[in-house]
């Protein structure tokens, strides 16, 4: 039985060889769109779950009242990390990290910018980041310990056995490799080269030892390992009050509690002390867009194969008079879907594998199709068949119901009950690729809004440069060449790039109420400031070397200035730790953090923290040029290093990456369903055209134009697309401003885009409609009626 289903079905295949081509290829594109959505989001579910403990690891995060709402972050004072070993007996072990940033690394003569953390020894036997060499319970005891990723063993060792051998760091002291790290998995919230011991950063950096007993600094990174997970709410209960018990600074009410591991990737984004969102969000948008995607492909099937049923309606009676059961009937066509669907899988994991390495520089993972993995046929096989009785199981229904009597006579369903069922999935395909057209063009205009903000400042030749110590003991010298070079318009120092913000703090201000808590991003810096970043004084001045009382100044932005709502802002003193500050310049509004967001309240002084060397070079049209006469210059000063810099305009782009990659899948998988409801409608059109020939030449015979025919046929497509336009507009905009809350800096949905999808999808139809009806129309009469 099931041998001869398979004959009929290739048989019905190669009869019908232009339908079977259209399913073929629209549930081909739909399953090549599943299937590398769903690779994506595979991936970034599966973050961090390589970790054996996974489940049981937490990181210390704080909330604490200001500005009106609960702000999260995850920095912690450093006194954190011991005291919270004891506060709970469910809590196993905690570690405490800290960023190390990009840092030169030396093996002889290969000198490297390598990214790392500094680590307790606890880290790695709580997150177990596999060791290839070395045993996590003592691999970063000593204090001079370094472990490396294999990675990063083979660009300095090549072939030679890296154990105990001595990489320099930053040109300040050595360590000895004590252990090597496979290399970091790609779905790790965790991205370094190598790992120091935690001892070293005491034993270099007095500034940790005096931090040890200061809860007032919130500078570190603290991990927890719990032994009962289910224990989470307990402890949590116990170490809320730390840092208030522990005399936290101010009068500030901020609370720790543990965030899982397991959240880290999917939930970063906090808002008055909630959960936002984070990569979930776009999880959630694309395996949306795949399901609506794989519809649309199905939705083709069902039409065609019920459209085509005058065709199937004598088999049908044919076989129900000889002894047929309907459910045999419906196994009958459900066999042929699943078919068709297995043909259209296979060609869809043959294009997959074809376009996957373009997939993945789009969005810059290193995905792959594992042919050994259970997961992957599993998949395989539930696609086959979710993708074969979707689209086969309303077809199979509807052609297994006919009547045997009233098929043999020639009699099919009469009236518009038959077509209904496919008018109504023509709306909701239509529906769907609307929703997908009008989600593109949204998420293109927020782009393109955010990208166009005003920044305060200039990009144009604006480049930034770590400082180390050799460049903060030289810095004086080598500005001064470098604005004597000819090339170089201005030189500063500040605490973070004119890109990135580093630092809060509070300030006080006449006036201020009491219970009224705002940080202000906090920029430490030298003269030259606004000058060289290109930033707009609008009251006051600058800081510089001709007033030596600038040393206790103060400049603060727009928006400080709008919150201190000051009259005459100019000479007013504010509050900062405990000492007066003589305000003397107002700097307009500059876009540093998140191009989302509104600009935040900023002030200025002079200070000498770690920090950046920015440079702004003159106009010019060999930029290379001037780029070697400052890395000469650098390369002066600063011999230990190689020279690295990063653009301003380039690193103001970067924050784009989630957007852009967003609205670059959305570009094409939009695309792609449109060509699948093209083919849809193609098809549609090219079988009714088919039926209707008698029709069309009796009316040419009446006395029709081409005109009126085309006509005549476009109008039923042009209905069903224009009530479709109707339900899918409302939805479409509810759904894009859900969206779109997500930023508080956003676009609005404007009349044009609704009136502008709308035109485009009923000229996309009309015009498929129409290329199949001209040939109908122009056919001679007299070949369609010659029968009659």
């Amino acid at each position: 039985m099931i041998r001869n289903y398979f004959i009929v079905s290739i048989r019905n295949l190669l009869k019908k060889k232009t339908y079977s081509i259209i399913n073929i290829i629209g549930l081909s594109i739909g399953i090549i769109c599943s299937i590398l959505i769903s690779l994506w989001i595979f991936d970034e579910l599966s973050f961090d779950k390589f970790h054996p403990k996974s489940n049981r690891l937490y990181q210390v995060m704080v909330q604490s009242e200001f500005d009106n709402t609960i702000n999260t972050w995850r920095s912690v004072p450093l006194p954190t990390y011991e005291a919270i070993k004891d506060a709970h007996s469910n809590i196993a072990n905690s570690a405490v990290a800290s960023w190390y940033g990009d840092h030169l690394l030396v093996v002889g003569e290969k000198r490297l910018f390598l990214q790392g953390y500094y680590v307790s020894e606890e880290f790695l036997t709580m997150f177990e980041f596999p060791l290839k060499y070395g045993n996590p319970t003592d691999v970063l005891d000593d204090a001079s310990s370094i472990v490396i990723t294999e990675e990063t063993a083979r660009k300095f060792f090549e072939d030679e056995d890296p154990i105990n051998q001595v990489i320099r760091i930053d040109d300040l002291g050595d360590c000895k490799v004590t252990g090597i790290l496979e290399d970091i998995p790609k779905n790790s919230s965790f991205e370094f080269d190598y790992l120091i011991s935690w001892k070293h950063r005491r034993s270099v950096n007095p500034w940790v030892v005096d931090n040890e007993d200061n809860w007032g600094n919130y500078s570190f990174q603290v991990f927890v390992e719990l032994t009962d997970p289910m224990q989470l709410d307990a402890v949590n209960e116990a170490i809320r009050p730390m840092l208030i018990e522990h005399g936290e600074e101010g009068d500030l009410e901020s609370e720790l509690f543990l965030y899982p591991l397991l959240r880290w990737w999917l939930y970063f984004s906090f808002e008055n002390g909630q959960e936002k969102g984070g990569m979930i969000d776009f999880v959630k948008m694309f395996s949306l867009i795949a399901i609506f995607i794989l519809i649309i492909a199905c939705i083709n099937f069902m039409n065609l194969a019920t459209a085509r049923s005058e065709s199937r309606a004598r088999e049908v009676g044919i076989r129900k008079s000889i002894g047929s059961k309907r459910k045999d009937l419906v196994f009958q066509f459900l066999s042929e879907s699943i078919l068709i669907s297995f043909l259209a899988y296979i060609i869809a994991i043959l294009i997959t594998l074809l376009i996957l390495p373009f997939y993945n520089n789009l969005v810059e993972k290193s995905l792959f199709i594992n042919f050994t993995s259970l997961e992957f046929w599993g998949f395989s096989i539930l696609m086959i068949l979710i993708t074969g009785l979707l689209a086969g199981s309303y077809p199979a229904f509807y052609l297994s119901s006919f009547k045997p009597v009233r098929v043999l006579k020639g009699k099919l369903q009469e009236g518009k009950q038959a077509s209904l069922p496919r008018k109504i999935l023509v709306i909701l395909q239509f529906g769907f690729s609307i929703l997908l057209i009008m989600g593109t063009i949204v998420i293109y205009n927020q782009i393109q809004l955010v990208k166009n903000r005003e920044l305060g400042y200039n990009q144009n030749n604006l480049i930034a440069v770590e400082r180390n110590e050799e460049l903060e003991k030289n810095y004086q010298v080598l500005k001064n060449e470098l604005l004597q070079s000819g090339v170089v318009e201005g030189v500063t120092v500040s605490n973070s790039p004119i890109t990135q913000i580093n630092s809060n703090n509070f300030l006080g201000w006449p006036g201020k109420p009491e219970e009224l808590r705002v940080l202000f991003t906090t920029i430490t810096t030298e003269y030259d400031y606004a000058h060289t970043m290109g930033i707009k004084i609008l009251h006051g001045r600058d800081f510089s070397p001709d007033f030596p009382s600038d040393s206790s100044a103060i400049l603060i932005n727009k928006a400080a200035l709008d919150l201190m709502n000051l009259e005459d802002p100019i000479g007013t003193e504010l509050d900062l730790w405990g000492e007066k500050r003589t305000l003397i310049g107002v700097l307009d509004n500059v876009l540093m953090g998140s191009p989302y967001m509104e600009v935040k309240p900023l002030f200025a002084i002079i200070d000498d923290w770690d920090g950046y060397i920015t440079i702004r070079l003159k106009e010019t049209k060999d930029i290379s040029t001037s780029l070697n006469l400052v890395k000469g210059l650098f390369e002066k000063y600063n011999s230990a290093y190689p020279f690295e810099y990063s653009f301003a305009d380039i690193e103001f782009d970067k924050k784009f990456k989630s957007i852009n990659m967003t609205s670059n899948l959305s570009n094409i998988f939009a695309t792609l369903a449109i060509v699948i409801t093209g083919l849809g409608i193609f098809g549609l059109a090219a079988y009714t055209a088919e039926q209707r020939t008698k029709e069309i030449g009796i009316r040419k015979v009446m006395g029709a134009s081409v005109f009126n025919i085309v006509r005549l046929m476009t109008s039923d497509f042009s209905r069903l697309v224009i009530i479709s336009y109707i339900i899918s507009a409302p939805i479409s905009w509810w759904l894009l401003n859900l969206y779109l809350e997500r930023y508080p800096i956003h676009t609005k949905i404007s009349f044009w885009i609704f009136l502008g999808t709308g035109v485009f999808a009923l000229t996309f139809a009309i015009l498929i409609v129409t290329s199949q009806t001209l040939k109908a129309a122009h056919a001679n009469p007299v070949n369609s009626l010659r029968s009659e």
